[in-house]
């Protein structure tokens, strides 16, 4: 059986970009270690069982959850950043 297709594969890669992502200013990783967590549960579960299925439902839920962090804790409607000190300006 292929290495990427054991769901425990899939876990344990969204376990460890999820503490890469603490390394990363920004959700940049967060959002494919929620997917690859999704993905290992789905194919655990017996719900999916090729790696097109699982690269797709990696894609989505990825995604999915990349746009579900930006508007739990994304920049918010109206705010502004107000810049004090210019680093131009020395």
């Amino acid at each position: 059986m292929m290495f990427w297709l054991q769901p425990w594969v899939w876990i344990v890669a969204g376990v460890v970009l999820a503490l890469l992502e603490m390394l990363l200013p920004g959700f940049y990783l967060l959002g494919f270690a929620i997917g690859a967590i999704i993905t290992g549960v789905l194919a655990w579960a017996g719900v999916i069982s090729t790696l097109p299925a699982m690269l797709f439902t990696l894609a989505i839920a990825a995604v999915a959850a990349w746009l579900a962090l930006r508007r739990i804790v994304g920049v918010r409607r109206g705010q502004k950043t107000l810049w004090h000190r210019d680093i131009n300006e020395d």
